[in-house]
């Protein structure tokens, strides 16, 4: 055994042939090599280079449990993993050869790879005894044959059994005869008669030599006995028996009927018949020879797929001495059936296909194999259902599972493929197998906001910092693709950067205001948000949020007429003979906010008599409700409030000021129907005339303090004295002056329906500061109210 393992080494290099054609690739190498015997350098083969061993998953796919072969992932060359042993892989089966599969990822290739084992004579033929006994009736003559034992050599070819030699003697030569399936067997040829009185036994050596090189044999001794008598052997009608029988035979059935004559009579006709020594016990096992009748039937289950065709040797027996024996053979051809359904097996298989692969993109490597025969074994193979896959043959019952269409994860992120196969047999045999494949997802997938834009209604004073709304956007995709990071786009908000008034939380979107905002300074702005997925290349898309703040009743009123100083005012001094509903004053106030938190309302809160005064709650109007007594005070002083209609409401007090002088009028006119009538001179009026000499003392001494101011103070001094206003009242022949400090704007009083009179409207020229008097004019509509002080005058009659 190691001269020949030496001897395949050595001739291993001559042995190794490469074949590389259509994809596959064919070695050869010699049985029980040592292990880590070169076979081949199949990377050479391939083309490929050694570097890509590893990065491709080079690797070997075979249907042996045992891994005989192995690649080096270093330099590419193949060599033997595993002890082969050419008889136990093989048995007599030739050519022999181990078959698999070499698989590369990125792109997937396969290629098939054939390794031819070639036989070494390793075994030397044996028989099953080392003696054999033979009878022979000295009555044969010359030219009989007699099988003998034949030797047994698990190799195969030239290696195995080749002839056969006997001892040199006088009687007896050698026949070999090959059988259909190749063997030799030997048959003793008798070539000169017996005489049993001269010898009676023969001691003659038999030999089996294979055609290895060098030679092997075997030998085994054969005892001829010449016997006496029974001069005629039994012989068979024909010498080969055929038969047909399909391999679903049943148990019992009849495959044939051999049948023998003896032409001796009586006890030396009787026959037994029997199979060989050259039928092993396996044939024999599944074949029963009735030893009276002849008979042979099916005694187990025959399979095509393991031996189409046996060989039965059968003999016939004399039952009388000497033992005379009669030979012929049975062949008995098997009919396939198509009893084996296709075998469907995934070679190699991509977990997961990225859902941007190209249509024909291969996925997986799948081969199909019938063990019948003829139609029976041809196998059609298809994908089964609408699935965006389908296969390509590419070897004999090899197929490639490629993409028909573009894939979706979105829409079908796993696929069951339902693969199936059938074969040409009637009725046709059928067999599938489920691959399951997913899609591996892409970046493919924008971002996608619930809505295209967002209303947030926020209430002003809101506190720095927190939380005015959440944005969310929705992404398909997965893991990083589907990640979403939410940021705020710069643009100006009131002369700001976006990113002085909110921010947002890059994770869930939650939008955080960073400061207060006052509705009196800012009520609307719009932020664009933005959703990106962190995919390679990244993706995004905008959402409007639009911020509308809300009011807030945080602006107390504000006294805009009378002008006041610490919350107080002066008005005109009224005189006591007033009548009632005579306005008093105006208070106007203005409010910040809006809405109800503006709207305003005026009330009365104190008064040294409050029956005499009114307040319109709407109008802010300080009106009196009766005539004044002599006895009156007269100096008064109303607290007015002004409230806004928020929750809570905020309010505002004036204290407005104003003198009561007693009347320096005649009559005032009455609310009532009757004739005005004259009145004497009275203490009254002289009360008037008085006041009304001190009033004009006081009014000259004004102006010229104002002539005088002019020089010492500057422009925009002398131009606020000189928005003083004045009032001139008339009463049928009297006139008395009341002077007032003006509002900004003017002021329209209503005169009461009853009282004849007629109103206009005058101003201070700004001319009169030129001058030594102030001259008054009517008012220009279109003159600033800044350069004038507008005052009305009513004139009663």
């Amino acid at each position: 055994m190691a001269n020949v393992l030496r001897s395949g080494a050595l001739f291993i290099l001559l042995l190794c042939v490469v074949d590389l054609v259509s994809g596959q690739i064919r070695y050869s190498i010699p049985e029980e090599l040592e292990q880590g015997a070169f076979v081949g350098n199949i990377a050479e083969d391939l083309a490929l280079k050694v570097w890509e061993l590893p990065t491709r998953k080079f690797r070997l796919i075979s249907d042996d449990r045992k891994q005989f072969m192995q690649v080096n992932q270093e330099n590419g060359i193949l060599f033997v993993n595993e002890r082969i042993d050419r008889e136990l892989l093989c048995r007599q089966r030739a050519p022999c050869s181990l078959s698999f599969q070499v698989a590369l990822d990125n792109p997937l290739e396969l290629h098939h790879v054939t390794v031819e084992i070639l036989d070494v004579n390793d075994n030397s033929p044996s028989f099953s005894k080392d003696k054999f006994s033979l009878q022979i009736s000295e009555l044969t003559g010359p030219g009989a044959r007699f099988p003998v034992e034949s030797a047994h050599d698990p190799d195969v070819g030239s290696n195995t059994i080749s002839i056969y030699q006997i001892s040199p003697n006088e009687h007896f030569g050698i026949k070999v005869q090959t059988t259909t399936d190749g063997s030799r067997t030997a048959e003793l040829l008798l070539e000169k008669s017996l005489d049993r009185e001269q010898q009676s036994s023969f001691h003659i050596v038999l030999t089996a030599i294979d055609g290895g090189v060098p030679h092997r044999s075997g030998t085994a001794q054969i005892q001829v006995i010449v016997v006496d008598g029974n001069d005629n052997a039994p012989v068979f009608d024909q010498e080969i028996y055929r038969a047909r029988i399909p391999e679903n035979a049943a148990k019992g059935t009849l495959v044939t009927k051999i049948n023998a004559v003896d032409v001796d009579q009586g006890v030396n006709a009787e026959l037994t018949y029997s199979f060989t020594s050259h039928v092993s016990d396996k044939m024999g096992g599944l074949f029963k020879l009735d030893p009276i009748t002849g008979e042979i039937r099916v005694r187990a289950v025959l399979d095509f797929e393991e031996s189409g065709v046996y060989e039965l040797g059968v003999r016939a027996v004399g039952n009388a001495p000497p033992i005379m024996t009669g030979h012929a053979k049975v062949l008995v051809n098997l009919i396939d059936v198509n009893d084996n359904v296709p075998q469907i097996e995934v070679r190699s298989l991509s977990s997961s296909v990225p859902e941007d692969a190209m249509p024909g993109s291969v996925v997986a490597a799948i081969s199909v194999t019938d063990l019948d025969s003829a139609a029976n074994g041809q196998v059609k193979c298809e994908v089964s259902g609408d699935v965006p896959f389908k296969l390509q043959r590419f070897l004999a019952n090899n197929y490639k599972l490629v993409t028909r269409d573009h894939l979706d994860r979105e829409t079908a992120p796993l696929y069951n493929i339902s693969i199936s196969a059938w074969d040409g047999g009637a009725p046709p045999l059928h067999t599938s197998k489920i691959i399951m494949i997913s899609v591996a997802d892409i970046n493919d997938n924008a971002p996608r906001f619930t809505e295209s834009s967002y209303n947030v209604y926020l209430m002003e004073n809101n506190t720095p910092g927190g939380s005015i709304f959440v944005v969310t956007a929705l992404d398909s995709d997965l893991d990083q693709n589907g990640e979403i990071i939410y940021s705020v786009l710069e643009n100006q908000i009131d002369e700001g950067p976006t990113s002085a008034y909110v921010t947002i939380n890059s994770k869930n979107g939650n939008l955080y205001a960073i400061r207060s905002f006052d509705y009196e300074k800012l009520k609307y702005f719009h932020v664009k948000v933005q959703a990106q997925d962190v995919g390679s290349p990244p993706l995004s898309s905008t959402a409007i949020v639009n911020v509308i703040i809300l009011d807030q009743n945080d602006n107390a009123p504000v006294i805009v007429s009378p002008l006041t100083l610490n919350s107080s005012a002066s008005v005109e001094i009224m005189p006591q003979s007033v009548y009632p509903g005579y306005l008093i004053t105006k208070v106007m106030a203005t409010d910040a906010d809006s809405g109800q938190n503006a709207r305003l309302s005026y009330q009365l809160l104190g008064a040294y008599d409050p029956s005499l005064f009114t307040v319109g709650p709407l109008t802010g109007e300080v009106r009196t409700t009766g005539r004044f007594r002599q006895e009156d005070i007269i100096a008064d002083r109303l607290i007015l409030s002004v409230k806004d209609n928020g929750q809570p409401s905020l309010s505002t007090t004036v204290t407005v000021s104003f003198s009561i002088v007693p009347n320096i009028t005649v009559t005032f006119s009455e609310r009532s129907n009757a004739p005005n009538q004259s009145e004497h001179f009275s203490d009254l009026n002289r009360y008037l005339i008085i006041i009304f000499g001190s009033t004009s003392f006081m009014f000259l001494v004004t102006i010229i303090f104002l002539i005088v101011l002019k020089f010492t103070q500057s422009r925009n001094i002398a131009e606020n004295y000189t928005s003083t206003a004045c009032s001139y009242r008339r009463s049928n022949s009297k006139t008395a002056f009341n002077q007032t400090p003006a509002p900004k704007q003017p002021l329209n009083y209503s005169v009461p329906a009853q009282t004849e009179g007629f109103g206009y409207t005058v101003c201070l020229s700004p001319d009169s500061s030129k001058s030594d008097f102030l001259f008054l004019k009517p008012c220009h509509p279109t003159l600033p109210f800044k350069e004038m002080n507008v005052r009305e005058t009513k004139v009663m009659h």
